[in-house]
Parts: C-alpha cells; structure tokens; sequence
C-alpha cells in the first residue's frame, strides 16, 4: 500500500480504462479504413526496399572507387 492509502489496483484500473478509452478514440478518428492503411503501408514498405537497394547500389559503387583510387596511388609509388 501507498502513504496516500490507496491501493495499487485503483491505479491499475485507471489505466486499463485509459487505455481502453484510448483506444477507441483511435478506432473512431482513424483516417483510413484498414484495407487502404495496409495498402498504404505496402506502398511505404516498397518504397523503403527501393531506397535501400539504390543506397546500396550507391555505397557498392563508392567503395570501388575507393578501391580503384586505392590501386592508382600504389602504383604511382611503386613507379
């Protein structure tokens, strides 16, 4: 028990009704119905997919010119 006197189940029923109201609210305010947010975040997932190819394919790409400057300076030296 709390100094106050109250007990920790008046806490815990607090909050499950918090969340529970919480959660309707977001039920009822949603922007989109859940067939077009799982189209939107379909979308969303291919684009990151998309984006991450391409930085990777940009990083592969500065690495071997790193590399290719990497050689050129070598054999510059050694010459």
């Amino acid at each position: 028990m709390s100094k106050e006197g109250g007990s920790g189940g008046a806490y815990l029923v607090a909050f499950v009704l918090g969340a529970l109201t919480g959660a309707a609210f977001a039920l009822l305010w949603a922007p989109a119905a859940g067939e077009e947010t799982r189209r939107r975040l379909g979308e969303k997932a291919r684009e990151g997919k998309e984006r991450v190819g391409e930085a990777a394919r940009s990083i592969s790409a500065a690495i071997e010119r790193g590399r290719e400057a990497y050689r050129q300076t070598g054999q510059k030296e050694n010459t």
